[in-house]
């Protein structure tokens, strides 16, 4: 197990592989390699996992109905929904599946809904099912005025995005992954073996894959390739205390558009709700600030689905970019003679497809020339419960008594104890910042913003610092 995070990279032989990029995709890479017997690095300009784009997802597990059929993203989408749904229950992710509904607020969205009902059939999803008004009403009894009907997909559902980018991690650091954060890179040399120029010295890997989300084009153009641009898309949302959650049942859509999903409403696995995200073209990569142009955008389309939602009180705000290539599909694409896979334009279905992206990718590497034999299992991990539906340890009776410090309740808006917070922090992955370690217990992540537990979260924290 090797986990760096301070110093040089080390020298000797060459990686076999280097995944760049450690969000949620660059995890899943990294932990489908690690069942290979290879040298393998995954690394990341940030000081954690899934601490780019991935952290800001929108936390769906989708079932793929609303792809283009036919593409990659289609096919991956929906092998992953089910790799990943079996792996969060072998680990201990969080999902809900509470389903969605994609209200017609008009006469043209409610002429889509056909449409959109026969895509789902093309996309191999067979459940979903047109719902008449008064049946749309009885279900979510405080949607605003005028609905005149929805699409009902069952089987979406509500998961945790930072316990599974974190689980992919542990798991490919347990196997043998080198993990090396705070480490941008800053050139690459083709060759034989590729040379990397990072922010903690040179690295040598054999396979190249580009997992860099924002960054993927600047990566490929490293390789001399330019038919890929990433556009920072900004998604701004807006969080709802978990007094709210009584107003929503289901995942509530908007009838898509050409530029994504629109502005939903949806419960989280964590208790509140969550209204967002807008959708903003920019030319910064670093501009996740939220804007009151965006967030007065929001509580307007807010008011139209779910008008008492406004009445309550707002936990948190936040933007997140997207890595929007202009392209209706994932760019994924390999080239054997240089031993590169380039893995961009991965949309927010990118969370659902992750491990049937890994596996795809792994594939494409093999073309490559990179040996795939002698695969093995994993060692399994069993991830610590974030979710307000499954048992939490202050209400666990035998945790607390087998350990007290699962009694002890540090943040009390989110129910976070000592015990959890420990182990957080002694993990094989551990927070770097008192952010990651919020992301890995939910402290800090309540009401008061960690007014009241912030001293006391923050001085755990650097207790165990080394």
């Amino acid at each position: 197990m090797t986990l760096t995070r301070r110093g040089p990279l080390p020298g000797g032989d060459p990686y076999d592989v280097t995944v760049v990029g450690a969000g949620v995709v660059g995890s899943a890479i990294a932990r489908e390699l690690s069942r290979l017997p290879l040298r393998t690095a995954l690394i990341d300009a940030s000081d954690d996992v899934g601490n780019g784009t991935s952290k800001a997802n929108t936390a769906i597990l989708h079932t793929g109905f609303d792809a283009s059929p036919g593409s990659l993203e289609s096919r991956l989408v929906r092998d992953g929904q089910r790799l990943l749904a079996a792996y969060a229950a072998d680990t201990g992710i969080p999902v809900e599946p509470v389903g969605a509904l994609l209200v017609a607020w008009n006469e043209e969205q409610l002429a889509a809904l056909p449409v959109l009902a026969d895509k789902a059939v093309h996309n191999g999803y067979r459940s979903a099912r047109i719902l008449p008004a008064h049946e749309v009403r009885a279900r979510e009894p405080e949607l605003g005025p005028g609905v005149l009907g929805a699409l009902h997909v069952p089987d979406e559902s509500l998961i945790c995005p930072w316990t599974t980018t974190l689980a992919y991690a542990t798991q490919a650091v347990r196997a043998g992954v080198d993990l090396h954060l705070n480490c941008p890179v800053r050139s690459v040399t083709p060759g034989e073996p590729h040379t990397l120029a990072t922010g903690r010295g040179p690295l040598r890997t054999r396979h190249l894959v580009n997992a860099a989300g924002l960054h993927a084009d600047e990566i490929d153009r490293f390789l001399g390739h330019t038919d890929l641009t990433v556009t920072p898309r900004r998604g701004q949302l807006i969080v709802f205390d978990e007094l709210a959650r009584g107003l929503v049942r289901h995942i509530l859509l908007p009838v898509p558009d050409a530029r994504g999903k629109g502005v939903l409403v949806t419960p989280t696995v964590y208790g509140n709700v969550m209204l967002g995200p807008t959708a903003e073209d920019l030319d910064d990569k670093t501009a996740t600030g939220s804007t009151a142009d965006g967030l007065a955008l929001l509580r307007e389309k807010g008011r139209r689905i779910l008008p008492a939602l406004l009445d309550e009180e707002v936990t948190a705000v936040y933007a997140g970019l997207r890595a929007a290539t202009g392209q209706e599909d994932y760019a994924v694409r390999a080239h054997p003679a240089q031993r590169y896979v380039t893995v961009g334009g991965i949309r927010s279905t990118g969370l659902t497809a992750s491990m049937a992206i890994a596996a795809h990718v792994v594939g494409l590497l093999g073309e490559g020339g990179l040996p795939l034999t002698g695969a093995r299992d994993p060692e399994p991990v069993r991830m610590p419960n974030l979710g307000e539906a499954f048992p939490r340890p202050y209400r666990d009776a035998a945790m607390i008594a087998a350990d007290p410090e699962y009694g002890r309740i540090v943040c009390h808006c989110e129910r976070v104890t000592r015990g959890e917070i420990r182990d957080a922090l002694a993990a094989t992955v551990p927070p770097a910042s008192p952010d990651g370690l919020r992301r890995r217990t939910r402290a800090r992540g309540g009401r008061c913003q960690g007014f009241h537990c912030g001293a006391a979260v923050r001085a755990l924290f650097e207790e165990a610092r080394p």
